[in-house]
């Protein structure tokens, strides 16, 4: 099995899906393991300087003027993880789970937050055991980081709340027991190191943006099959076109369908005199456009979720080369929620262009085939409904795609007065993302209804093969049958990769 080594440093949000996935095991670098072990002895040396020292000897938020006797210091810890824990609502994802678990490893392996060794490597082997914490996706308002959802993360390492082991929810010290591993006592600050950061909303963003990377290139793909089935135009995306606008994302897209359309002989079958369109309409024509730029947007994105996945969100931070401990604000969601808000916005047009396009093909005034692509319109429906879904779908993700970043709520008596809401946004852009690969799954699978009906022409050899794939699936729809089926057989070929051309 391939590995990752945690180090702090170059965990990428492949790697994060990768092993979220439980594809790949997990190491700790040697480096990694010096820099954890020099501030924890800073941390120790404080112990008995007389200073206050906040979350090592004093409460939090607060109470941070509140000192703390040497002989309470592990109950401190102990109960700051046991009163921040609480999470509400359905648990995170398994996957999710594990790129947490994962991502909160590499921030205590950068050797900035003070832990112990023993400590971070029970948090590595969860993941090696696929011992899971059970985590509530909601009660984060990202002003110190994740608070809720990481203190149930760190639960599972005292022996309490509970773990995902073989896909058995059991109680924290019994999940534990099950995979061999004992729970640890935290000692000085280790229970804030465990709880402080943004790792819950990288966690879910992070899964959430590397399928919507792959989700922009697919919808090259979907819109192609439709130009084809449509017997659109290719000039719109000529390298020419899009130089003398100079976006990024606009290029892209368009040198990516130039790939897919080559050399079609269903465009070459309506060239000439007796074509008598002028122009495609914009969700045809303006595919770079609109494509190209939900690419600028998850590329802002995706290189916000890239650092922070390697960032120190702690508080107070540890140096061990200058022998301080200093309190910051790292732990603030900020830029995540600023970005995650984009991915959302980003992704939602993939879908919103999507759907405009199933449209031109269940339209005959628009697309020049039977209604709603039946074989027997008005005995059958075809694929009326399905247009309806994709339009339900886009509908919600424009509520969704408000942006939660804009909100702040004050928290802690007034001492957390700015919060982020980047769990909020990580969670809407899951769901956005969701949604726009199943529009995308129906767009793929009508347009193939609209190829089948151009035969015995052929498209582009990538599309064709495309067509190919999904008619492997599903088949032609000569008469109604139950269309949720072939929604979720497309849909199961889009997570797996299936269209990947």
């Amino acid at each position: 099995m391939a590995r990752v080594i945690v180090d702090g440093e170059n965990l990428s949000l492949d790697q994060i899906e990768a092993v979220a996935r439980g594809n790949v095991r997990v190491e700790l670098s040697p480096r990694a393991r010096e820099r954890v072990s020099a501030a924890r002895r800073i941390v120790e040396a404080r112990l008995d300087d007389g200073e206050a020292h906040y979350g090592i000897n004093t409460g939090f938020g607060t109470l941070a003027e509140v000192r703390i006797p040497r002989g309470d210091l592990e109950k401190l810890q102990r109960n700051l993880i046991l009163s921040h824990a609480a999470g509400v609502g359905a648990p995170l994802s398994p996957a999710e789970a594990r790129a947490l678990v994962l991502l909160r490893a590499n921030v205590l392996a950068k050797g900035h937050s003070g832990i112990r060794q023993e400590t971070l490597d029970l948090v590595l082997a969860l993941l090696d055991r696929d011992c899971i914490p059970v985590v509530p996706e909601r009660g984060s308002v990202g002003a110190s980081g994740d608070l809720a959802p990481l203190a149930h993360l760190a639960l599972l390492v005292i022996g309490e709340g509970e773990g995902w082991v073989g896909g058995h929810r059991l109680p924290g010290r019994e999940a534990l027991a099950k995979v061999g591993l004992r729970p640890v006592v935290l000692q000085a600050k280790e229970g804030l190191a465990l709880v402080n950061g943004t790792q819950a909303m990288v966690a879910v963003g992070a899964l959430a943006q590397v399928r919507a990377d792959r989700l922009a290139e697919l919808a090259d793909l979907a819109g192609a099959m439709t130009l084809e089935g449509l017997l659109g135009s290719h000039r719109p995306f000529l390298a020419e076109i899009q130089q003398v606008r100079g976006q990024p994302g606009q290029i892209a897209a368009a040198a990516h369908l130039r790939q897919l359309l080559a050399d079609s002989p269903l465009n070459a079958s309506h060239q000439g005199p007796d074509c008598h369109k002028v122009q495609d309409p914009y969700s045809l024509r303006c595919m770079p456009q609109v494509h190209g730029a939900a690419r600028d947007g998850l590329a802002f994105s995706h290189g916000i979720l890239a650092r922070e996945a390697n960032a120190a969100t702690d508080n107070p931070l540890v140096f061990a080369e200058a022998g301080e401990i200093v309190s910051g604000g790292n732990f603030h969601g900020q830029p995540v929620a600023l970005a995650l808000d984009v991915l959302a916005i980003a992704a939602s047009h993939l879908a919103t262009i999507s759907e405009r396009r199933v449209e031109q093909l269940v339209n005959p005034m628009l697309s020049g085939l039977p209604p709603f692509l039946a074989r027997n319109p008005g005995l059958d429906s075809g694929y009326m409904i399905a247009q309806v879904t994709s339009a339900a779908l886009v509908s919600e993700n424009k509520i969704l795609a408000h942006p939660a970043s804009v909100d702040s709520i004050p928290s802690s008596a007034g001492r957390e007065d700015h919060v982020s809401m980047g769990m909020t946004a990580a969670l809407k852009a899951r769901s956005v993302v969701e949604n726009v690969r199943t529009c995308l799954a129906i767009e793929l699978l009508v347009a193939a209804q609209a190829l089948d009906l151009r035969q015995p022409i052929r498209p582009a050899a990538r599309v064709a093969e495309a067509h190919r794939r999904i008619r492997d699936a599903v088949p032609h729809l000569d008469e109604d049958r139950q269309l949720n089926r072939d929604i979720e057989a497309v849909c199961r070929l889009v997570d797996d990769g299936v269209l990947d051309l």
